[in-house]
């Protein structure tokens, strides 16, 4: 990504006299270490559909090693980047989210979680040493969907749902759907100038799958929007993941959590590194509302579809859009 001139910074979004908020320490932390983080798991998701994770057992060098294969990446010349892409939705993007007019002050790479799968056109990109990506990637994958395994059976263990891998066992599934992201937030100097505006980084939106799991390096931007619709910075943390209630869940649970909306600011002087493991079900998959976490007397929210299905639908829609309202049944009161 390069400067860009002021009538070619125009294009992209941006938040009109927002006034930065502090970093918000109301965020839940969840110690994986801990004999009640089931409960605590429980609590955040109802009430924020986010949370932090400390003690998640993922190795340090695992972090380090991808994050740093993913900074070579992105520093490599436009034209070279370009080979892996365009996004069919697989592959590098710049600029462009989606394919409905979403725009944002990112470049990224979405791949799939099987490192086997990565074809050569996208490994040719990375020269003469194409598998010390495929390794660093490989061995990040496991490790964070084993700590996402962990953390979906703790929320069952807290829902009293049995058995306890009724979540887990859809990311553990061969045919699981499940994407990673790597996304490049460039510093923007030219924002200095842009008084009274934030320029967007990647819009607000929630996440379709079941769990999202999130890490950056330590340059803020994140913000997650609460229910009463105020927005709050997340603290950066470069050592710990934050977890994210995705709509899948939110439908398997019947709403009792929430997606959460969320959205990156761009940054003027630091450049920002996130890499996301998106846990998604086998696209034959049946979502609805589990019978287990239905209460007596207690009215499915949500219509029965695939993942395939849902996932047809979020393609069609604008980053902003709430893609579950085509799924909510309309409840007789």
């Amino acid at each position: 990504m390069v400067v860009l001139s002021k009538p070619a910074i125009e294009q992209y979004s941006y938040i009109r006299n927002y006034i930065p908020t502090t970093f918000c320490s109301a965020i839940p932390i969840i110690d994986l270490s801990k004999p009640d983080s089931n409960h605590l798991i429980v609590k955040a998701c109802e009430e924020f559909g986010f949370f932090k994770v400390i003690n998640h057992g993922v190795p340090l060098e695992f972090i380090t090693n991808l994050e740093s294969e993913a900074i070579k990446f992105f520093s490599l010349p436009l034209s070279q980047k370009e080979k892996a892409g365009p996004p069919t939705p697989l592959g590098y993007g710049n600029k462009s989210i989606g394919l409905n007019g979403d725009i944002g002050w990112v470049e990224y790479l979405l791949l799939t979680t099987n490192p086997d799968s990565c074809s050569h056109r996208f490994l040719s990109v990375f020269g003469e040493n194409p598998e010390k990506f495929r390794s660093a990637l490989q061995d990040y994958i496991l490790a964070v969907r084993k700590m996402a395994c962990e953390v979906l059976e703790l929320m069952a263990d807290g829902l009293k749902i049995q058995p306890s891998n009724v979540f887990s066992k859809l990311l553990m599934d061969e045919k699981s759907d499940s994407v990673f992201r790597l996304n490049h937030y460039p510093p923007c100097p030219e924002l200095q100038a842009l008084k009274g505006r934030n320029m967007i980084g990647f819009g607000e939106h929630t996440d379709p799958q079941i769990i999202s799991v999130l890490r950056s390096n330590n340059t803020s931007g994140l913000q997650i929007s609460l229910r009463d619709g105020k927005w709050i910075s997340v603290p950066p943390d470069q050592n710990s993941f934050f977890i994210n209630v995705g709509d899948s869940l939110q439908v398997m649970t019947n709403g009792r959590f929430q997606s959460v909306r969320h959205r990156v600011l761009a940054n003027s002087l630091k450049s920002r590194v996130s890499m996301i493991y998106f846990g998604g079900p086998p696209l034959s998959e049946k979502i609805a509302p589990l019978p287990s976490v239905l209460m007596k007397g207690e009215k499915s929210l949500y219509k029965e579809f695939t993942w395939h299905e849902y996932k047809k639908s979020a393609y069609k829609t604008r980053l902003a859009d709430n893609r579950l309202e085509h799924f909510e049944r309309i409840v007789a009161s």
